[in-house]
């Protein structure tokens, strides 16, 4: 080729059809592979996209090393595939202003075309390297994930540990039941206050709390006898657990199963303080604050009422304050910014700033869940994502927290579970569900076991949104 615009165009041409240079250089053979191989890839990769599922995406959790591998090698077979093809269009026939220029545009579009399998390889290793941290287990796959059952139950807690501070309380206490078959979900959640706790039969805890978690009052009459204490006493009393270190997250797990009456399967615990740098890495959340919250030790930090994007921080305390408030109040609005980052943390957001949330990400997360669960886990979270999804809140008038009722509480959860697996048409709602039950006020009550509880005691999903700006 005699001029630059002819070596350029066709260096273009074969950035996205591949092997076009070299049948116009009469590298028949190699230009025919080279496209025949393209096209291979192609309509390979449209069949795996029509008919790949959450299963698939699932399965490559197993398979990151090898995808990070793949991308090393596309990355280096493009940039290795332009220059050649500029070579095979011999540019030094050009004048020398002519051979800048090409040479020029054929190294930039070598590093363009090869970036992005660079950027996804990087991406890649990210990921692997989070999970290996967040996740116990060899990884190796697992047969029969749930063994025969028909849900599964996942204790989802939020907790306040920080390098500054001694323990770890838990401030929401929430268990997430879900139909390994539909996806459907029911979300039960527990006061952070609730009192006299107990703890199953045979239980070192039970054992030295056998009449429920009774401590002495603290100073000007604190209480660090609550469920939220739970787990950062077992941590502080290895001496319980014959001398075991760490059991705060078991002890937990076995004690809302106990109170629920449901035997939970994992644990996930968020940090909170993470929770803000998640924030601040997707550049804040969108909120409707339907009222001031005042927060910090002396009153001093204010979040505005209005609907406007919220910093990390603002978030945080947003969800957390109890000031001029109270636990049940700020439950709701802990449910509001989760539900807000859920559904404003979309692709590209988090494609932009992937790396700041991976590195937030696996320094706020803590599970027991081991890491071959997450090939089956995933497309259960995706029949979840399209499912009915039921709240269970128990506050008052529900209960009481200080004087719980703890068979109530059971039968609750038991009657929660089976309206679910009724057809809609059957099912009825009151217009405030909390009033089928009567709560207690002064006492421990004495309450003869009902036939049914009437499946009433669900909230609605208006309700549920109420306060949150739909959210």
């Amino acid at each position: 080729m005699k001029k630059p615009a002819g070596v350029i165009g066709w260096l273009a041409l074969s950035a996205v059809l591949p092997g076009a240079a070299h049948l116009r250089a009469g590298w028949t053979r190699t230009g025919l592979a080279l496209l025949g191989t393209y096209l291979g890839i192609v309509l390979t990769g449209f069949a795996i996209v029509k008919t790949a599922d959450a299963g698939l995406a699932g399965r490559a959790l197993r398979w990151l090393t090898a995808i990070s591998v793949l991308a090393w090698a596309a990355a280096l077979g493009w940039f290795v595939l332009i220059v050649h093809s500029f070579i095979v269009l011999r540019p030094w026939r050009l004048p020398r202003k002519g051979q800048i220029l090409t040479g020029t545009v054929a190294g930039v579009l070598a590093i363009v075309m090869a970036a992005p399998f660079v950027i996804t390889a990087q991406y890649v290793t990210v990921s692997q390297r989070a999970l290996e941290r967040m996740f116990g287990g060899s990884g190796e796959p697992i047969g029969d994930p749930w063994s025969g059952r028909d849900r599964v139950n996942v204790l989802l807690v939020g907790g306040d540990a920080d390098e500054n501070r001694i323990g770890m309380r838990t401030d929401s206490v929430n268990v997430a039941s879900v139909d390994v078959r539909t996806g459907d979900t029911v979300v039960f959640s527990l006061p952070r206050n609730l009192e006299d706790v107990r703890f199953p039969p045979g239980s070192p805890m039970n054992a030295r709390f056998p009449d429920g978690f009774r401590l002495p009052v603290g100073v000007g009459g604190s209480r660090e006898d609550l469920l939220f204490s739970v787990w950062e006493y077992a941590d502080e009393h290895p001496e319980l657990f014959g001398g075991r270190q760490g059991m705060g997250a078991q002890t937990l797990k076995e004690t809302v199963g106990y109170t629920l009456g449901l035997k939970i399967d994992w644990y996930a615990m968020v940090n909170i303080w993470g929770f803000a740098r998640i924030v601040d890495a997707l550049g804040g959340l969108v909120l409707t604050v339907d009222r001031d919250v005042v927060f910090g030790r002396y009153n001093e930090g204010l979040v505005r009422a209005g609907t406007r994007r919220l910093g990390g921080a603002e978030a945080l305390w947003f969800a957390r304050s109890r000031t001029f408030s109270d636990d049940f109040t700020r439950m709701r609005r802990q449910r509001c910014v989760f539900n807000a980052l859920l559904t404003q943390a979309d692709p590209a957001s988090v494609l932009a700033r992937f790396n700041q949330i991976a590195a937030a990400t696996q320094d706020m997360i803590q599970t027991d869940v081991p890491r071959g669960m997450l090939e089956h886990l995933v497309p259960l979270a995706a029949k979840v994502k399209h499912a009915k999804v039921t709240s269970v809140q128990f506050v008052p008038p529900l209960i009481h927290t200080g004087y719980p009722d703890w068979d109530l509480i059971r039968r609750v959860t038991a009657q929660a579970l089976e309206d679910q697996k009724r057809p809609k048409s059957v099912q009825t709602r009151s217009a405030n569900p909390v009033e089928a039950v009567a709560a207690p006020t002064a006492a421990p009550p004495t309450v003869a076991p009902p036939a049914a509880v009437p499946p009433a005691v669900v909230p609605s999903p208006d309700q549920l949104k109420a306060g949150c700006d739909g959210m």
